[in-house]
């Protein structure tokens, strides 16, 4: 049983969507779950990124368009988005994403560093890049993502 052990800790699972034309990644042990867009209620003067939040079997998730977040421009509504549900400290929030893709399994030590700025994207969102043989993962920082900022919500 060990050697299994320790192969599952040499490798991680990626979920992995698109968010514009970028294809971004994170550990699948950070999903709740995924869904389809649901009702949601407007927040007003919350950050332009906050689409808004909605009632998913008692508990109240704030969704974040993950596309503005990232400066990738507004998710299209229209093309079947899904909403992938994380645990945040304190409350749930729903990451806006275009569509999904496949869950990947990926080797840590060959996630390289995150350039600085990637096609436009604010490097500080990424761990990381993992390349497989024919596409490119950026992989998220969810910690980062989900960090409001306060000072722009307080300033509104």
């Amino acid at each position: 049983m060990k050697p299994s052990s320790q192969s599952n800790k040499t490798m991680i699972e990626l979920a992995t969507f698109h968010v514009g034309d970028a294809l971004c990644g994170m550990d699948i042990l950070k999903v709740q779950e995924i869904n389809k867009i649901m009702e949601m209620t407007i927040v007003p003067q919350s950050p332009d990124y906050v689409q808004g939040i909605l009632n998913l079997r008692g508990q109240i998730v704030t969704i974040i368009d993950l596309g503005k977040k990232l400066g990738l421009g507004q998710t299209d509504l229209g093309s079947d988005p899904r909403n992938i549900i994380v645990n945040a400290p304190g409350e749930y929030v729903g990451l806006l994403v275009n569509k999904l893709s496949d869950v990947v399994a990926a080797e840590p030590d060959k996630i390289e560093p995150a350039p600085a700025n990637m096609s436009g994207i604010q490097g500080s969102f990424f761990t990381g890049v993992y390349k497989t043989e024919n596409k490119l993962i950026g992989v998220l920082d969810i910690k980062e993502v989900l960090r409001m900022d306060t000072e722009n919500i307080n300033r509104v």
